[in-house]
């Protein structure tokens, strides 16, 4: 069983600026956390097309929105190396790799409740027709 939580995370209102609201904005992107965790199975670093085929339905438009919020956060690093033709890899930064155990984590809790997850998935599309 986990721990509780703080007496201030236990109890309503929750804060903007809270932890918890804070890490689900950054998170909020459909694309942030599986980009994150594909840098992170790439051993830190990748290049945009690479990322492209380990994610399928993600387009280079999605792609390059997602990677920018991900640097301006500070989680991702964009080298260019002058060559011709430019060659460009992102890379998690240190921070980016603090990010990755809880994600891990949470990726664990989905293959081992995968059954909870079918039964939403089942109500959304009921609830949908």
């Amino acid at each position: 069983m986990a721990p509780l939580l703080p007496l201030d995370y236990r109890t309503a209102p929750f804060d903007e600026q809270c932890a918890p609201r804070r890490l689900l904005r950054l998170f909020s992107g459909k694309w942030t956390t599986m980009v994150l965790h594909s840098l992170h199975l790439e051993g830190g670093t990748s290049r945009p097309g690479h990322l492209l085929r380990c994610l399928p339905g993600l387009s280079k438009k999605m792609m390059t929105q997602t990677l920018r919020e991900l640097e301006e956060a500070g989680l991702v690093s964009r080298t260019v190396q002058q060559v011709m033709p430019p060659v460009v890899e992102y890379s998690l930064t240190p921070l980016g790799h603090r990010f990755i155990e809880p994600l891990e984590m949470l990726y664990h809790w989905g293959i081992d409740n995968a059954d909870a997850l079918d039964a939403v998935s089942h109500a959304q599309a009921v609830s949908s027709t």
